[in-house]
């Protein structure tokens, strides 16, 4: 699998509200996850154009990370604009 616990650990630990290991549950290290996930998937698909369970589970990732930031734009704009710039999300 692409995704060691070493890695999960280290997305975490940058990107979580506690900056630690096993804060796992924050809206912040979720969305994070999700991202790497997310552009893990493109590249596969990049290659491998026809796969389409790929695909949907793609748009499905998509969409998870898109209400997971929803929430956190409605508790604290603020955490959202961190997320969002410390991420590179928006263009």
């Amino acid at each position: 699998m692409y995704l060691y616990k070493e890695l999960k650990e280290e997305i975490f630990a940058t990107h979580g509200i506690q900056k630690s290991a096993t804060d796992t549950g924050s809206p912040e290290s979720q969305v994070a996850l999700y991202t790497y996930r997310i552009a893990h998937l493109t590249e596969h698909l990049k290659k491998n154009r026809k796969d389409k369970s790929t695909q949907r589970g793609l748009q499905r990732l998509v969409g998870k990370r898109r209400r997971m930031l929803d929430y956190l734009k409605r508790k604290d704009i603020n955490r959202y604009r961190a997320i969002i710039k410390e991420l590179g999300l928006r263009r």
